[in-house]
């Protein structure tokens, strides 16, 4: 990866972007896909839409969406105790082993409060059943709460409530380098968004080949609902849904570490439309790269729910191959640029 795709990267990284509040990797969005695209604007879902046109007159309804999710998975308040302690839930598919013990930021009405995400001490007896779920390793949402140390009228003051999103805090956003390979928190789903913005800047430069509009979507709330994706799929002209996102590696999908991207062929949602998947994979090929094609069971992604609710007639989920999705997620140094450079050749060669 390029120090410049790399600095972006990690721009995008330190950004927050709890489900229904992304407006930090929302607006770093629009700033780039506006170098590339002939138009961007926000829809009233909150989606960012990037169009670059076809070279010719088309039909629209040859247009392809490609879709990234801009939300993290995150957590949201319940209750706030009488000492300020916040009760909190997963926002999105987290579970308290995405995060562990760690330094959290509560996104106030006024202002970013910092918190820690604590567990309880490991010196107990297991007398009360959240120690003996700590001591077990079996740590539950009901298990864990933030550590605030301020009083409860303070953070009604700092607009902190429930419903107030909490997130890992920027002193723990940042990435970890491995010889070949890049580690983060939420890679899931900035590394997919810098694929679509390298993929609209493909595109941009061999507008001549391209023979539909393509649309940009960098889409709200998937972790939750998926709801942005079936708001921008059932109002933008094209045909077919694209979701980019990260691919789990694990021996049961026969996944792997490495540049060549994951075609998905169908997860809990529904299968993917036949011909898309055909297509992704010769995209891939003619990029270079050898592509994994996975049945990923237990996944979701913004394609499958539009294609559940007909909102689309033709679908498909290219992903990055990554380690500990969910978890603090592993990708190869080239693995976005081989995804980009696929999508690109997709939507040439359509």
């Amino acid at each position: 990866m390029n120090s410049e795709n790399k600095s972006l990267l990690e721009k995008l990284l330190m950004a927050y972007g709890p489900g229904g509040q992304e407006d930090e990797v929302r607006a770093i969005c629009k700033t780039e896909l506006a170098r590339y695209c002939d138009e961007v604007t926000e829809d009233r879902a909150g989606n960012v839409v990037g169009r670059i046109k076809a070279s010719r007159d088309a039909d629209p309804d040859d247009g392809i969406k490609i879709m990234a999710h801009l939300d993290e998975i995150a957590m949201v308040v319940k209750l706030v105790d009488e000492d300020g302690t916040l009760q909190v839930q997963a926002l999105g598919g987290a579970q308290p082993i995405s995060f562990g013990a760690a330094p959290v930021d509560i996104l106030g009405d006024s202002g970013v409060l910092p918190g820690v995400l604590s567990f309880g001490s490991m010196h107990s007896s297991g007398g009360s059943q959240q120690s003996k779920d700590v001591l077990q390793g079996n740590v539950q949402w009901a298990d864990v709460y933030v550590v605030t140390r301020r009083a409860r009228e303070d953070l009604a003051n700092a607009g902190v409530r429930p419903g107030t999103r909490v997130v890992l805090s920027k002193h723990w956003r940042a990435p970890w380098y491995l010889p070949d390979a890049i580690a983060a928190h939420f890679l899931d789903d900035r590394a997919p968004l810098l694929a679509v913005i390298l993929t609209a800047k493909g595109l941009s430069e061999r507008r001549a080949e391209l023979n539909q509009d393509v649309w940009l979507v960098c889409t709200t709330l998937e972790e939750e609902s998926n709801a942005g994706a079936m708001y921008a799929a059932s109002r933008l002209p094209g045909d077919t849904v694209i979701a980019v996102e990260v691919g789990p590696v694990l021996a049961e999908y026969g996944t792997r570490l490495d540049d060549h991207p994951i075609i998905n062929t169908g997860d809990q949602k529904g299968v993917y439309t036949r011909r898309v998947v055909t297509d992704l994979m010769a995209a891939s090929e003619r990029a270079g790269y050898e592509a994994q094609v996975a049945l990923l069971v237990e996944f979701a992604s913004d394609a499958s729910a539009v294609m559940s609710v007909g909102s689309a007639a033709k679908a498909g989920c290219i992903a990055i191959p990554t380690e500990n999705t969910h978890g603090f997620e592993i990708i190869t140094e080239n693995g976005i640029e081989a995804c980009a450079a696929a999508l690109t050749e997709y939507a040439l060669n359509r």
